[in-house]
């Protein structure tokens, strides 16, 4: 057998012994101490190789309520995603922002991005806002202009929680919360993971701030050296994914308490370079679909 096969075949036999796992070991029980609100869990189009019309026929057919992607610039590519997603009864989340490193510049990209997104009226409009090496005043002029914008339209506009922008991590971040009493956050703690290299051990009280205004959630498993575990099923990876377990019940208890009428999830383990792969064959030592998939019966199944 020629080595690439091999590599290719051992690969996609242990993920086939993992997708025949059980949900009933401790790790994956249903959680008594997380509120019961109404989940949308949405699909990532990350990595997606094939059409838009395909990865909403694939998305529906796996039970996702809608999907999660950049808000088009271009205007006629903006209006195929809506009546796509329209045609196939899924609802969409917009991300948006700029990575421009000059301030000014990308003070002004991002608001364009999260006009055009907040007029489409979607579930919420996720930003990447701001970056790692602006001031923290110049950050906080950026996170005002959506909260202003959210306050305006109806819509949420959320700062995600990632590396190399404003809310890297989870002491600035406590900043812009102090600053902003309406500041609401998109929990992707798995970049506070990778900054702080732990399981955010120590940051108790900054997660009790940040938790109840999550209005949305990325649930993707980070660990101390990295933005996603290799496959969240592996036992080895059970410390990890019960800390993002925990998190997440935070917010949905939090949800409960301010009576919300559904709490969103994307499901977004991305692909290579995100997803490890093997050396010289780049073999995915995954399946980026499946272990999404997984993730939303996981948290259909904990939350109920």
């Amino acid at each position: 057998m020629k080595r690439r096969t091999f590599i290719s075949s051992s690969a996609l036999l242990g993920t086939s012994a993992l997708l025949g796992q059980s949900m009933e070991a401790s790790v994956y029980e249903r959680s008594k101490s997380a509120a019961k609100v109404p989940l949308k869990i949405l699909a990532t189009d990350w990595g997606f190789p094939g059409t838009l019309e395909q990865f909403c026929i694939k998305a529906k057919q796996a039970g996702y309520d809608g999907f999660e992607a950049w808000i088009p610039r271009d205007e006629k590519k903006r209006e195929e995603m809506l009546n796509t997603a329209a045609k196939h009864q899924l609802e969409i989340g917009f991300l948006a922002g700029s990575g421009n490193p000059d301030f000014q510049a990308h003070f002004d990209d991002y608001a364009k991005g999260v006009e055009l997104a907040v007029a489409t009226k979607p579930l919420y409009v996720n930003t990447h806002a701001g970056k790692d090496f602006f001031s923290v005043a110049q950050n906080i002029k950026i996170l005002q202009y959506g909260i202003n914008l959210s306050k305006k339209s109806g819509v949420s506009v959320l700062c995600e929680t990632h590396r190399g922008r404003c809310a890297y991590n989870a002491p600035v971040t406590k900043e812009y919360m102090d600053a902003l009493p309406d500041l609401r956050l998109t929990a992707d703690l798995s970049h506070w993971c990778v900054v702080h290299e732990s399981l955010l051990e120590g940051f108790e009280a900054v997660l009790d701030q940040a938790l109840p205004r999550t209005g949305h959630v990325h649930a993707r498993v980070g660990h101390q050296e990295g933005p996603q575990v290799n496959d969240p099923r592996a036992p080895e990876w059970s410390s990890a994914l019960k800390a993002h377990l925990g998190w997440w019940d935070k917010v949905m208890n939090a949800a409960e308490q301010q009576k919300r009428p559904f709490q969103t999830f994307l499901c977004e383990f991305g692909p290579p370079n995100y997803l490890p792969t093997l050396p010289y064959t780049q073999q995915p030592v995954a399946d980026q679909w499946g272990v999404n998939a997984y993730m939303m019966q996981l948290l259909r199944e904990r939350y109920g």
